[in-house]
C-alpha cells in the first residue's frame, strides 16, 4: 500500500469520528508496510482535552522500543502537543493529509529532522471543512483559540 492508501485508513479513522459526534481527524502508524495502530480523535466521546487522534494513535500501538522506523499517517496537520510528542519518540516520518484548514506544525517538525509530507487530500480537506462549519465552537474548544 501507498501513502494514499493508508491516508485512506486515516480518514476512515476521521469519519469514525465525525459519525461519533467528534472532531474527524483519524491516524495510522506504519511500519514495514504494516499498520501498527490506528485511532481517532477522543476528545468529545471520553471528555479527555488530550486525546487527539495522533494521541490515540500512538497510545494504540502501546509500548515500543523505539519509534524511529515507524510513519504516522494523520488527516490534519499536528497540533504542538501531538508534534511534540511524534519528536519526543523520534517518529521518523508523517505524512499529513491536509494543511489548509489548520496550518499545524510541519516546520517545527522538520526543524527536529524529521520528514515531512503533505498530501493535500480533498476527502480530508472537505470533512474537517464541514465539521468546522457544522461546529465551530467545538472546532475553537479543541485547538484552544488559534487558527494555525
Amino acid at each position: 500500500m501507498d501513502d494514499a492508501g493508508f491516508m485512506h485508513l486515516a480518514f476512515e479513522q476521521a469519519q469514525k469520528s465525525y459519525d461519533e459526534g467528534g472532531l474527524p481527524i483519524g491516524a495510522v502508524m506504519v511500519e514495514d508496510g504494516q499498520v501498527v495502530a490506528a485511532g481517532h480523535n477522543r476528545r468529545v466521546q471520553d471528555g479527555d482535552p488530550v486525546a487527539h487522534g495522533e494521541m490515540d494513535c500512538i497510545r494504540r500501538a502501546g509500548r515500543r522500543p523505539r519509534y524511529d522506523r515507524v510513519t504516522l499517517y494523520t488527516t490534519l496537520s499536528p497540533c504542538m502537543m501531538c508534534a511534540g510528542t511524534i519528536v519526543q519518540f523520534g517518529i521518523g516520518r508523517v505524512v499529513v493529509g491536509e494543511d489548509r484548514n489548520f496550518a499545524g506544525n510541519a516546520e517545527f517538525l522538520r526543524s527536529r529532522g524529521i520528514e515531512v509530507a503533505v498530501l493535500d487530500s480533498a476527502e480530508c480537506v472537505e470533512l474537517m471543512a464541514r465539521f468546522i462549519a457544522e461546529h465551530p465552537r467545538l472546532w475553537d474548544e479543541d485547538i484552544a483559540g488559534k487558527d494555525g
